[in-house]
């Protein structure tokens, strides 16, 4: 938005330089800076009124996470609500509205938070837990679905842009037509470990911070030409105006974890974390890093895990992996105090992150200077 008032009126002669409104690191840090201010400034205003209305009974099916739960009985939740709010306002202020990757996130981030607030409310008003998994699970496709086919359209174009980059291999494999399923599955299976790892203070949204800012840089990279050369990894025109769509992620949960850590004011709910999730799964399909993201998600894949091998396991053997599961819960079982699990979960998440961007030149052989002339050549110039 600001872009285009600039550009207005640089072309009616009124003598305005925007030339700070070019670069996208810039607009990424406004739209973070703007995204916590509307948190931190509107968000005991907005958790009163969140108090009045949603407030989240202990429902849990274990007996034992009720008793350990027991002080957040009736905590406000749909806390999702402003930062998706901060958000959405920090890309349509500072960010380029016609570029494909913002259109596409905007999809994504509407849609789902759409979803989680219905599957919120459902829950809060009745006896339920919410949306059938079978209608959420669909309700995710649908809108995956929809930003999946506007990325493929996008990405067709681009000589990398349907490659699927594997790590300490050289190459990849040509996805063609099968991005889309892919790009479905990532922004699915992303959305719902973010959703799964939402059971403790803190947790989910301080995990959040280090894998998106992780994510960003790869991003951020790929949509620069001179660094993506560098690093060798495929470059996406456009792809680094994902870069104001991250920062005002950060700006928005380092806001809502103002008022989230423990003891926590409001819960970020279903509206916050499936949307959250999906974007992060967005960011590694825009940089082709889909595999990277199993490495810098490492926190969430570990949650998403722990609950499958429990299912499963359980219904093999009839025997349980974890005293509990989410993993975060298997811990609290074990007695360790829940501000020692945020922490160290987030330290975790951390060392993904870093070890997710060290990675990101794994198996990408250095490209040769432009000025460089083989062996051959040179031999072959002797001969004649």
């Amino acid at each position: 938005m600001f872009i285009w008032l600039f550009n207005q009126l640089s072309a009616a002669g009124a003598g305005v330089s925007f030339e700070a409104w070019e670069k996208i690191t810039f607009r990424a840090s406004l739209a973070a800076m703007a995204s916590f201010l509307l948190a931190v400034i509107l968000g005991p205003r907005l958790i009163a009124w969140l108090n009045r209305r949603f407030r989240e009974p202990n429902k849990s099916d274990s007996p034992q996470i009720r008793r350990l739960h027991g002080d957040k009985e009736f905590t406000p939740t749909m806390g999702g609500l402003f930062i998706m709010a901060g958000l959405v306002v920090g890309v349509l202020v500072f960010g380029r509205l016609e570029n494909p990757y913002l259109q596409a996130a905007l999809v994504v981030a509407v849609g789902l938070a759409a979803l989680g607030a219905v599957d919120d409310l459902i829950k809060l008003r009745g006896n339920s837990n919410g949306i059938s998994p079978r209608r959420k699970l669909l309700g995710q496709v649908l809108v995956a679905g929809i930003a999946a086919v506007m990325l493929y359209n996008q990405q067709a174009t681009l000589d990398d842009g349907l490659m699927l980059r594997l790590p300490l291999l050289q190459g990849g494999i040509w996805l063609g037509i099968w991005f889309v399923p892919l790009a479905v599955l990532v922004i699915v299976g992303s959305s719902n470990a973010v959703n799964l790892s939402d059971g403790l203070d803190g947790l989910a949204g301080g995990c959040l911070v280090f894998a998106i800012a992780a994510m960003t840089a790869m991003t951020y990279a790929s949509g620069h030409a001179e660094l993506a050369a560098y690093l060798n990894i495929p470059r996406i025109p456009g792809a680094g105006e994902t870069t104001v769509l991250a920062g005002a992620m950060i700006g928005g949960l380092m806001g809502f974890l103002w008022f989230n850590c423990h003891p926590a004011q409001v819960f970020m709910g279903d509206t916050g974390a499936l949307p959250l999730g999906g974007l992060l799964g967005l960011l590694a399909l825009v940089a082709r890093q889909e595999i990277l993201l199993l490495v810098v998600g490492g926190v969430f894949v570990a949650e998403a895990s722990s609950v499958i091998i429990q299912v499963g396991y359980y219904k093999w053997r009839r025997r349980r992996v974890f005293l509990c599961a989410p993993l975060h819960h298997h811990f609290q079982f074990k007695g360790w105090p829940e501000n020692k699990i945020v922490v160290r979960f987030w330290i975790a998440a951390a060392l993904c992150g870093l070890l997710g961007m060290a990675g990101i030149k794994l198996g990408a052989a250095d490209p040769a200077p432009a000025n460089h002339i083989s062996t051959t050549a040179v031999e072959a110039r002797i001969q004649r």
